[in-house]
């Protein structure tokens, strides 16, 4: 059987769950090569056989930390010439998107970004995308060269698939241009205890009804009574009412949960494009006429300063 290369997405060996769901849909095309880089490459090797890779190739040089995307472009070119996959596979990201985009181009190949599904076909991986703002659905596949995708995240299950994992080191020579671009510091991320906003299987986003960066505080509640992540709209953060970094739609991120409640947003294409592949979706609105009920599976019509409270109490209830 074909090998398919995929990429890990981890933190210091803790294998982040896009890269998991990633394993599944390798699974369709073939056996689950995995190329791990950076600190804790080798860490990531249980986790990553738990869940169908045969194989894990591992790297780690200070350049993977030290200066941006090239060297893992070299890393991955590497791997690509020792395992000759029928495809490569990358979780989505505004990092792994460009460092597809670079491979590609290296080795010759079509790119698909963003794919929602994958499947095999009888001329290579048939890929789902959500395109034009998420007015449409399309499946596509790449003619020339060997397959590069990457895939959203909460595109498909995680499910465990054990496999041998065998852990082999891969030699990474660096081109010229790998030390072009070096980081020169860094600032740690202040965690809230939330997932982050493009992997979690709920999301709880709040917009111009909110009315006040200080009103979020009902939305986060929520959040937290969920174990969701909290998103916004752009008008909200063009407010400053929240950071820029929850922002969600086409100007700001894509997320695809399980469930996803819109607070306060009337369903500007702009924030559409960011949400629409959102498995269920709920809004709340004052408003009958907004247009985010037009695609919702349930719409709430009232207050969200009434609505809101009371359906995170109720939630705190139902869990005890």
């Amino acid at each position: 059987m074909a090998e398919v290369l995929v990429y890990v997405d981890h933190v210091d060996g803790a294998v982040r769950k896009p890269t998991l769901e990633l394993l599944t849909l390798a699974r369709r095309l073939g056996e689950p090569v995995a190329l791990a880089l950076g600190a804790g490459a080798e860490a990531t090797a249980p986790a990553l056989a738990e869940h169908g890779a045969v194989k894990v190739l591992t790297a780690d040089a200070p350049e993977f930390a030290d200066y941006l995307v090239v060297p893992k472009v070299d890393a991955v070119q590497a791997a690509y010439e020792s395992v000759s996959p029928s495809a490569v596979l990358f979780p989505s990201s505004g990092e792994t998107k460009e460092i597809a985009a670079r491979l590609a181009v290296r080795i010759g190949s079509g790119v698909i970004t963003d794919a929602v599904d994958l499947q095999a076909g009888e001329e290579g991986p048939v890929a789902t995308q959500s395109v034009f703002a998420a007015a449409y659905t399309t499946t596509s596949r790449i003619t020339k060269g060997t397959p590069v995708i990457t895939v959203k995240p909460n595109s498909a299950p995680v499910e465990a698939a054990p496999a041998a994992g065998t852990v082999e080191p891969l030699t990474v020579a660096f081109g010229e241009l790998a030390t072009g671009t070096k980081i020169t510091s860094r600032t740690p991320r202040e965690s809230t205890g939330r997932p982050e906003l493009t992997e979690a299987a709920i999301v709880v986003s709040g917009g111009r009804g909110v009315n006040g960066a200080d009103n979020f505080a009902i939305i986060e509640a929520l959040a937290d009574s969920l174990g969701a992540a909290v998103g916004a709209s752009r008008a909200a953060v063009d407010a400053g009412w929240y950071p820029h970094s929850h922002q969600v739609g086409q100007t700001g991120k894509s997320v695809s949960p399980q469930l996803y409640i819109a607070s306060g947003i009337s369903g500007a294409i702009q924030h559409r494009a960011g949400m629409q592949t959102s498995k269920t979706i709920v809004a709340v609105n004052k408003d009958a006429e907004a247009p985010i009920f037009d695609l919702v599976d349930y719409g709430v019509v009232g207050d969200l300063f009434e609505v809101v409270p009371q359906l995170t109490e109720e939630i705190k209830t139902r869990k005890g």
